[in-house]
């Protein structure tokens, strides 16, 4: 980015400086007097002496335990036992005041999608995808919900016992977003957690947490006091202390696994706490030696390289079988060389800076490693760097020598590994710490066929001619062993976020009279039949 192309940002997509001086707790916007952190764009501006360096887009508060613990008292309180206004509510009362707030959402979205053009550095149409996609992940839910009271809306009988079951909240939640989706994720979890009756407390992410502030008074007005409480700074800090007391009654996070084991580690109370976690992967493709080129080719490009690899679904590994390894090598880095590196706004723009100030040297740095071990870049481009890029490396052959080989490279990398018998990926999908999806390239269902029987048992979605991905939304989206704990979508995202729960009652005249008594009297909430339009 040269020094004048300041000038030539679109104005709809120019930004100034956000300080974000306020935090929510107990459904009050408080000011934050404390120490700050400036939030920098990996995105580089001229500064004020004309030297291109990254752009200042605010700053966040660094807040302490004390607050942490300010916001744990304000959930714990309304969460109440079990006898707070939140969880005791009426359902339809609570999808009211999901209703308000997607409204009020709505009127963010301009400044929404600019932030995480800037801090994620999400090209345009990507951002508004994201944006546009939350909307209706929180109308789905709202929806589905509706569906989930709806059936339980009655009465069983069983042995002679009446039971009416229905989906009761769980506690309190600690809810820790990812910086690569900071919206779409954070309120696949957040979302479905405060629906069910639970109370939250929510740390957004390192990056991508200034576009958090622009909805603080959408959460304030429209939710009862306590909530929601949105907290910023670090995880040690905010996160570490909270988990220490044992009022946790649910992890929710995405991240790494790492994390999630620390956090763990500090609860007092290991029986007590759930977890839904959303956690890494290293999803291969798997092409046969029937695929249709030009098509799998496509799709791994974007499985591979949408937002810069930087996705758990991403594709980061490809086997590819040994009879049409030259001609893919030679088409896909001929392809990944055509592909467009520019800023978020620009038409077009496939690639775009990495967010993280030391990721480029943590590519390089993989890069290096797997040229050390036998891999060479076969891609004329692979591997340019800039200050806040390296371009898409493509990487052949690939050993389990190399660091790219085992760890999540979350980049624009590409390792391709070469194989004979359909083995050796499925035995390398077996013994690694991660399933979560794979895509599986081929038309001939006499191989594809028993394929998936055996990948079905490794990963958790399997992607026919197609690359990994969570959506539609509607689908369970978990995994095994390290990439996932619990199911999110949805339908699931309500079930991972509630427990079932029933009142139970003899088959006798006197048990009989009071249940038809509590039913018209409309005393409970939670014994009702009253039907959801």
């Amino acid at each position: 980015m040269s020094t004048s192309s300041i000038n030539e940002i679109p104005e709809e997509f120019r930004i100034s400086p956000i300080n974000c001086d306020s935090y929510l707790v107990n459904g009050q916007l408080k000011k934050w007097k404390g120490n700050t952190t400036e939030v920098f764009s990996s995105i580089r501006t001229p500064n004020k002496e004309g030297a291109l360096k990254p752009t200042l887009l605010g700053s966040i508060p660094d807040m302490e335990t004390e607050s942490a613990l300010e916001a744990l008292k304000a959930a714990e309180n309304a969460y109440g036992k079990g006898k707070g206004l939140w969880p005791t509510m009426k359902v339809s009362e609570r999808l009211k005041c999901m209703e308000v707030f997607v409204k009020k959402m709505k009127e963010h979205r301009g400044i929404v999608v600019k932030l995480l053009m800037w801090e994620i550095c999400k090209n345009k149409s990507d951002s508004y995808k994201e944006f546009d996609r939350t909307i209706d992940y929180i109308n789905d839910t709202i929806e589905a919900y509706k569906n989930l009271d709806r059936k339980s809306a009655r009465f069983d009988k069983e042995g002679g016992v009446y039971a009416h079951i229905r989906r009761g909240p769980l506690g309190v939640i600690l809810c820790l977003g990812p910086y690569n989706y900071p919206l779409n994720e954070t309120f696949c979890l957040l979302i479905p957690a405060i629906i069910m009756g639970n109370t939250a407390i929510f740390k957004p992410a390192k990056h991508g947490v200034l576009l958090i502030y622009p909805l603080l008074q959408a959460f304030q007005e429209s939710f009862p006091p306590g909530v929601v409480n949105i907290l910023f700074g670090r995880g040690r800090k905010i996160a570490s202390p909270i988990m220490k007391t044992g009022a946790i009654d649910v992890l929710a996070l995405i991240g790494h696994s790492n994390s999630a084991v620390a956090l763990q580690d500090e609860h007092p109370k290991k029986n007590k706490l759930r977890l839904v976690l959303g956690l890494e992967a290293k999803n291969p493709g798997i092409i046969l030696p029937d695929a249709d080129l030009e098509h799998t080719i496509k799709e791994c490009i974007s499985g591979t390289l949408s937002y810069n690899g930087q996705r758990c679904t991403a594709l980061k590994v490809l086997y590819v079988h040994e009879s049409i390894i030259d001609e893919f090598n030679r088409k896909f880095s001929e392809e990944v060389d055509k592909l467009k590196f520019g800023m978020p706004w620009e038409k077009d723009a496939f690639l775009t800076p990495l967010p993280e100030p030391n990721k480029p040297k943590y590519i390089k740095d993989l890069i290096d490693d797997a040229v050390k071990y036998g891999a060479k870049i076969i891609n004329k481009k692979g591997g340019e760097l800039s200050e806040n890029y390296s371009f898409p490396a493509v990487l052949y052959p690939v050993n389990d020598k190399m660091k790219v080989y085992h760890e999540e490279q979350f980049g624009p990398v590409i390792p391709i590994i070469s194989y004979k018998d359909i083995d050796e990926p499925l035995d390398a999908m077996a013994d690694t710490d991660y399933g979560q999806q794979v895509s599986l390239f081929g038309r001939d269902v006499r191989k594809i066929g028993p394929l998936i029987d055996t990948l079905a048992n490794l990963v958790c979605r399997v992607n026919l001619n197609s690359a990994c991905q969570r959506g539609p939304d509607v689908y369970p989206f978990t995994g095994r062993k390290n990439s996932a704990v619990s199911t999110l979508s949805v339908y699931d995202a309500l079930r991972s976020f509630s427990i079932r729960t029933f009142v139970a009652s003899k088959d006798t005249p006197y048990n009989n009279e009071i249940l038809e008594n509590l039913l018209n009297s409309n005393e409970s909430n939670f014994v009702t039949t009253e039907y959801l339009l």
